[in-house]
Formats: C-alpha cells, structure tokens, sequence
C-alpha cells in the first residue's frame, strides 16, 4: 500500500504572476546597470567661477604673506634678543666665576694664618647666599675686603640666575616664532599651488575668457577713477573760489585731491616716497620680498616711505594704524591705499583716483585704479 503524503498548502513565495515577475526582472536589471556604471562626474565650474577661485586664492595667499612677514619681523628681532641674553649671560657667568674665585681665595687665606674660616663649601653651594649669611651671622666675622667679595659674589649670582631664567624664555619665545614662520611660508606656497593648478587646467578658450573678464574689471575700476578724479577736481576748484570770494588769495588746485595750505614738508615727503615708488615700476612681485630687486605690497609701500625718511612697519596690519585715517575723496599723492576687510593688501596712491603697488605673485609692481579691489581704507603717514 502506497505511504500516505499529506498535502502542503502552497507557499505565497512560490506565486508569480506575469506583472510581478516583470517587475522584478525589471529591478533586476536597473540594479545591475547601477552597479556597472560609473560615478557621475562633478559639472565643470563656469570661467567666472574659477576666475572667483583664482581671485580668493591670491587674496589669501597675500594674507598667509602678511602673516609670514610679522613672523619673519618678529623672528629676527626675536634672534637678536636671544643673542644679546646669551652674550650677557657669558659675561656674567664669568664674572661669577671671579666673585667666586675671590671667596676661596680669602678662605684658603684664612685657614692658613689659623683664623676661623667661613665654611665657603657651603656658602657657595647655598641655594639663598644671602640667607646663609644671615643665618649664620657669618658676615660680623669677615673683613671689609672680604665682606666686599661676598657682597659682589651675592650679586653676580643673583643677575647670573636671572639672566639665564630671562635667556631661555627667549629661546622658547624663539621656537615658537620660528614655527609660526615655517606655517606661514608653507601657508602661502600652498595657496600659489592651488591658483597655478587651477590655471593650468584651463582651456585656451577658457584662459581667453578670463583675459576678457580681466579686461572688462580694468576697464570699470579705471572708470570709477576717472569719476574721483573728476570730483576731486571739482573739490578742489570749489576751495580756491570760496578762498577768492573770501579774499584770501589761498587755493592752486592740483586735481589730484591735495588741499590749498597742505603742509609743505609733508608734501616734499610724499613728492619722494613717490618718486621712489615710480622707478620700482616694472620690478616682479615676490611675496617676502622689500627690494631692492622685487617686493610684495607692504614691502613697496614700507621702502617708498623710506626714502623720504619715514619709517613704517612692515605689515600692513601695522602699517595701517601709522598716521591718519582719510576719506577716500580726500586721498593725496603719497597716502596709503588699504584693501579687503582682512586688510592683506597696499598700495600708494598718486592720485586722479590711481595708484602704484606690487600686486600678485606672476605680476610686476604698476600703476592701477585704486577701485581694482575693495577699498579697507586710506592712511596718511605721519
């Protein structure tokens, strides 16, 4: 007799309808496309866009400059400080090496006519002479030669230890500023790093449109320079016929925003911090650099001033709060012309709304609209 199966109701997994097992081989079949198929690639940034990049990339390149010339600035003063402690800590190590010298030589002295000898072992080894002398009432006992000795011994000791506490806290400070310079010299190679890759990977179409848009940015900042310099002019026409109408015979006009009575040492400083600029005109940028061969921004304005006998700092963070601040409309041949909210960048002016600076690296030192970048503000130097 056959075994006897019971029957196994059918499973809902095993039921395939036509629309269902079209969907699924549909599935099937996107899934494996997905897998097969590449990333997609990131669209490719318009030319103003890049242009953007460029632009940013040079301005915080500038900043990581500024940055690398306080710590270069602060680094050499530093180096000297540090050299001038140890030259005097040599000094006076040598001269406690005499005092204590002196105090042997007057126990040993002692000791020989049989006097009673200070016990000099452990004086010179006490942490606190002065301390042990007191302690020890060790001073009623000693000649005025002596007590000379001890006094000048006490003193080379107590400067000696200071000077070498005040000598390694400056190698310390030291290191620190170093470090900070390597950051920012790295800082700004890898900023420059970054515009030239980016510029290498454009087209030749693409380079040509960054030139119009270069182009057409020289154009409207020139314009706005001639619009200063035509009220500048204006200004300054208004000036001498108030000061006829009122009988005082002041007023020139310059149309380049220099007023009537300006002082004239001022005036002949500025006339050579100029003429200086001028004939730098030509020379590279390089970031670092404060001539006489090339110069970055702060290192043009801060050698112009120079030759008229003014000394700026070096940065532009400082050279900023060095003189007077001034409106734009009231800027003179000679004042400083500072740009961007960070302050990273300078440039002097000379008027008729124009000015000469050191641009950016692969650029050369050149007359351009002040309206090039976003003005910070302008200084007078006193």
């Amino acid at each position: 007799m056959a075994p006897h199966r019971k029957s196994r109701p059918p499973s809902s997994l095993g039921i395939r309808t036509p629309a269902l097992a079209t969907a699924a081989l549909t599935s099937v079949a996107l899934l494996s496309q997905t897998a097969d198929a590449s990333p997609a690639a990131e669209p490719r940034p318009s030319t103003e866009e890049v242009q953007k990049k460029i632009d940013d990339l040079y301005q915080q390149a500038g900043t990581a400059t500024e940055k690398y010339n306080a710590a270069k600035e602060k680094t050499t003063k530093q180096r000297k400080r540090v050299a001038t402690l140890l030259d005097d800590v040599a000094q006076r190590t040598e001269k406690l090496n005499s005092a204590r010298e002196a105090l042997g030589t007057f126990a040993a002295a002692q000791y020989r006519t049989g006097a009673s000898a200070p016990d000099t072992a452990s004086l010179l080894l006490a942490d606190n002479p002065q301390d042990y002398f007191d302690q020890t009432q060790l001073m009623s006992r000693l000649t005025a030669r002596q007590k000379q000795a001890v006094d000048e011994y006490v003193t080379q000791r107590a400067t000696t230890s200071k000077k070498r506490q005040e000598a390694s806290e400056g190698l310390e400070t030291l290191t620190t500023t170093q470090s900070t310079l390597k950051t920012s010299k790295a800082d700004v190679q890898r900023k420059l790093a970054e515009a030239r890759e980016l510029l290498s990977k454009l087209t030749a179409e693409e380079k040509a449109r960054l030139a119009a848009i270069e182009r057409q940015k020289q154009e409207e900042a020139r314009r706005k320079a001639d619009e200063l310099a035509r009220q500048q002019a204006a200004d300054v026409e208004r000036r001498r016929q108030e000061a006829a109408t009122q009988g005082t015979g002041a007023g020139t006009g310059t149309g380049t925003g220099s007023t009537a009575g300006s002082d004239s040492a001022s005036s002949t400083k500025a006339a050579k911090a100029l003429a200086f600029a001028r004939a730098q005109i030509g020379k590279p940028y390089v970031w670092g650099a404060s001539g006489p061969g090339s110069y970055d921004c702060s290192g043009l304005t801060q050698a112009a001033w120079k030759a008229a006998g003014v000394t700026l700092p070096r940065t532009t963070w400082d050279q900023v709060n060095t003189g007077t601040t001034v409106s734009v409309d009231n800027a003179q041949p000679g004042d400083l012309v500072f740009f961007y909210d960070d302050i990273s960048h300078v440039g002097i002016y000379i008027g008729d709304g124009m000015m000469i600076h050191a641009p950016k690296p692969g650029a050369y030192v050149r007359e351009e609209s002040i309206y090039y970048m976003p003005i910070h503000s302008v200084v007078r130097p006193g």
